[in-house]
């Protein structure tokens, strides 16, 4: 009986319309809301080790990196943003695939979004017990762990349940609260360098000539760091007004994100100098700026990065399976909407247990290597649907990016370019994702013919 209650507000089962309004859904995210919540999906956990890893690579000229893959990045970001002002329905990148190049690829793009925002929350997941374990060691214990993680994903999925406006206020708040400790990390490390700045010697990456396979590894690194904002334009269909807040969201989020993680890059490099290559960059800045206590607001500091990251992902993400049901490309039962909360209820308990299980079984760089191949492949697609879709919808009212054309070249030459650099050893994972995909496209047009 229940199953039927909720099939009732869920009969519609045709492709989604650009345009259209889907029935169910609330619009309760404003501009500066869908604004934090891009910001949130960037800004994770790994700003608090990342910088580490950056510096072993580049030395001082890790900063100058982190401006290149933000200018990078900007460049697919202006993608999005033409591509995502020409619609205001739930899907994000599925659906700008699925109307630029047909069911095929957005179905492709859907799966491959999925894996990569399922397995990054996971990676995230994941750091969230080994900070903890640093006020309480027993976490990382099987049980405890087993316990936490059941809470930390089990708590945000009840939140975003409830209702859309909820999901949005809890991401608003952490967005804040997870650039407050960093701001004060910026800003004593800022006067710690400026004071005592750090000498590097050419072999510790001063003025010797670096490799050119060094300066690529970090740009796949950082572009991973820049990644994640794709997810915020899942719930369009729930945005305020979303052709013109889609754009807006996307400058916001690349200049907060640009000039953080420069500044913390700066920051690290300055004040730990060759010994920039701890994996707890942050903390040792902090440290050795504003002592134990420091170090100790930083750890605070990254569990709520990371659990405001998985709020953004849980708000964001269930609204992808939710448009591949209303366009008929998934079973109608992940369609289905609450009529109390006018959420995608069974989208966001089944998201919620995928970011567990893979949480559970996957470890953090195992995770992050399958986040980074299948977002750069939904990135060239998107980029190359700037060029179909102002052939195939020359009269939309949408954004026009001056050179779109040509930006969406460049960026697609960025994504081919960094998936070279990419470790393939888990392709046996993303082949079972891509036919996985195949599969739900054969499915789904079976599905079809069969209502014919």
């Amino acid at each position: 009986m229940w199953y039927k209650r909720f099939a009732m507000i869920s009969q519609q089962t045709g492709p989604v319309q650009p345009g259209l309004v889907q029935p169910g859904l609330v619009r309760a995210i404003g501009r500066w809301s869908l604004a934090a919540l891009a910001v949130n999906s960037v800004i994770g956990s790994g700003i608090f080790g990342l910088p580490a890893t950056v510096a072993r690579l580049l030395g001082q000229r890790s900063v100058l990196a982190v401006l290149i893959a933000g200018a990078a990045m900007g460049v697919i970001m202006a993608c999005f943003a033409e591509v995502a002002s020409q619609f205001s329905e739930a899907g994000g990148p599925y659906l700008y695939a699925r109307t630029a190049f047909g069911r095929l690829i957005g179905i492709l793009v859907g799966w491959m979004l999925y894996l990569a925002q399922t397995a990054a929350p996971a990676a995230n997941a994941n750091l969230f017990v080994i900070y903890l374990a640093e006020f309480w060691p027993a976490a990382k214990q099987p049980w405890p762990r087993f316990a936490i993680l059941t809470l930390l994903v089990g708590v945000l999925a009840l939140i975003n349940v409830r209702g859309a406006r909820q999901g949005t206020a809890v991401s608003n708040v952490f967005t804040v609260a997870k650039i407050l400790p960093l701001l004060m990390v910026i800003s004593a490390g800022a006067v710690y360098t400026i004071v005592h700045p750090a000498i590097f010697y050419p072999a510790a990456g001063g003025a010797a000539p670096l490799p050119t396979s060094a300066w690529m590894q970090a740009m796949v690194l950082l572009i991973f760091a820049y990644g994640g904002f794709e997810s915020a334009l899942a719930p369009m269909g729930e945005a305020k007004n979303p052709g013109r807040d889609a754009a807006f969201a996307l400058l916001v989020a690349l200049i907060a994100c640009t000039v953080i993680y420069t500044l913390v890059q700066w920051v690290v490099v300055g004040v730990l100098g060759p010994g920039a290559t701890t994996d707890r960059p942050l903390a040792e800045v902090a440290r050795i700026t504003m002592g134990n206590r420091g170090a100790a607001l930083v750890a605070i500091g990254a569990l709520v990065s990371v659990y405001g990251y998985l709020g953004g992902k849980l708000l964001g993400m269930p609204r992808v399976t939710f448009a591949l049901a209303k366009g008929g490309d998934l079973p109608q039962v992940f369609a289905l909407v609450g009529p109390r909360f006018h959420t995608p209820w069974f989208s966001i308990l089944f998201y919620a247990a995928a970011v567990w299980a893979l949480a559970m079984v996957g470890s953090f760089a195992w995770n992050v290597t399958l986040s980074v191949v299948a977002r750069l492949f939904y990135y060239a697609v998107v980029c190359a649907a700037v060029i179909a879709l102002r052939r195939k919808q020359p009269q939309a009212t949408a954004l026009r990016l001056p050179g779109g054309q040509v930006l969406a070249v460049l960026g697609i030459g960025i994504a081919i370019v960094l998936a070279t650099q990419v470790d393939l050893s888990k392709s046996l994972i993303l082949a079972a994702t891509v036919g996985a995909a195949l599969l739900n496209w054969a499915w789904a047009r079976r599905a079809d013919r069969a209502r014919v």
